[in-house]
């Protein structure tokens, strides 16, 4: 089973920073993505990079290349993003979320709910609640329009300045690389 990564947005998308322009989503998931490539290497578990290109590459062809990789042998997705409460400013919401497409496969379910627990129990819920099955069901594009299992993490917001100061800290890459990597060790396995 391979896993396919996807860093997200691109460096061209207008907005995807936080409130004070310290911190770029595209920047970012790309670190993140690479980190979780080394650790499932460590796993044995292979991974490909979705998006090696540094600018914004359109959904549809993030959906196209996904799918032609599902297409020729077993995956799972899993798309990377920071997330935001809102288009300015700074807010209070923060915290770990993971999302599926409505629809979605029970492996997606599975992992997004593994995924949701992981980061409670090392202490990146957040504060709000979660549904009571542990993800949030959004129609994007890349989970709905993928032929495999997939699903998207918020990784924290970066307009909450709890969050963004987790973010910004030399260790928020290589905890929540290894969260993404051990869950979907102990999830792939079973697939």
């Amino acid at each position: 089973m391979k896993v396919i990564i996807d860093n997200g947005h691109g460096a061209d998308t207008p907005g995807k920073c936080s409130p004070d322009g310290t911190f770029r989503e595209a920047t970012y998931t790309r670190r993140l993505a690479a980190a979780i490539v080394r650790q499932l290497a460590g796993y044995g578990i292979e991974s490909h990079m979705l998006v090696p290109e540094s600018g914004d590459v359109p959904l549809r062809e993030r959906v196209r290349r996904a799918n032609a990789l599902c297409r020729r042998e077993p995956c799972v997705l899993l798309s990377l993003h920071v997330n935001a409460a809102g288009n300015s400013g700074w807010h209070s919401a923060r915290g770990f979320s993971a999302w599926v497409a409505p629809g979605a496969s029970e492996t997606s379910r599975r992992l997004a709910a593994a995924l949701s627990s992981g980061a409670a129990a090392i202490g990146y819920s957040g504060n709000r609640s979660s549904p009571p099955c542990g993800y949030w069901t959004g129609n994007f594009a890349i989970l709905r329009d993928t032929l495999c299992p997939a699903v998207l993490s918020e990784n924290m917001f970066m307009d909450n300045v709890a969050d963004l100061a987790f973010l910004k800290s030399p260790r928020s890459v290589e905890i929540l690389a290894a969260l993404h990597a051990k869950v979907l060790a102990e999830i792939i396995p079973d697939i």
